[in-house]
This record gives structure tokens, sequence and C-alpha cells, in this order.
């Protein structure tokens, strides 16, 4: 499966996130830069790309 863009919205709409595969990890990646951890649940890697959206 390719790169899942992640819903933007509120304060953070110019944000676009995905999830990255690399091997058995999944990551979070952002249009600003931003990239979250190496995760080995796509679940949780999406999570952290939510976390970043509604982050100050």
């Amino acid at each position: 499966p390719g790169p899942a863009p992640a819903s933007p919205s509120g304060p953070s709409a110019g944000h676009t996130t995905t999830t990255i595969e690399r091997g058995s990890f999944c990551l979070a990646r952002c249009s600003c830069g931003w990239a979250g951890p190496a995760r080995r649940s796509r679940d949780r890697a999406r999570t952290d790309a939510a976390e970043h959206l509604t982050a100050p």
C-alpha cells in the first residue's frame, strides 16, 4: 500500500500528512518537513500525524 493522506483540518489545514512504509516500519511525514518516529504500527503512525496536525 502506498502513502495514506490524513485529512487536514483546523488551524493546520496547510499541512498535508502521509504515512511512509520502510520495511516493517511506518512513519508519518508532513509537507512542513516534520517527520514522526518509525513505528511498527501503522495506526500509531497515523496517530502521530493526527497529533502533529492538532499541535499548536
